[in-house]
């Protein structure tokens, strides 16, 4: 029993570790310039579904920004 606690323990701060990443992530994302943010609209251009495509997209959308 012990042994799965801790299991269940190292899973979660992993997971914890893993959403703090990708927040920080987004939050980079979310911060940089409007020109910079195009710059990374035409890298992943052609993954749309991609996260980070996904992201940037939605955030050009809010500024009213286009390719």
């Amino acid at each position: 029993m012990t042994m799965l606690k801790s299991r269940m323990k190292r899973l979660d701060q992993t997971r914890d570790q893993a959403a703090a990443r990708l927040a920080d992530i987004e939050n980079s994302l979310l911060s940089l310039d409007d020109e910079d943010l195009l710059d990374i609209a035409d890298i992943f251009r052609n993954q749309p579904m991609s996260l980070i495509g996904q992201i940037v997209l939605a955030e050009m959308q809010k500024r009213n920004i286009s390719l």
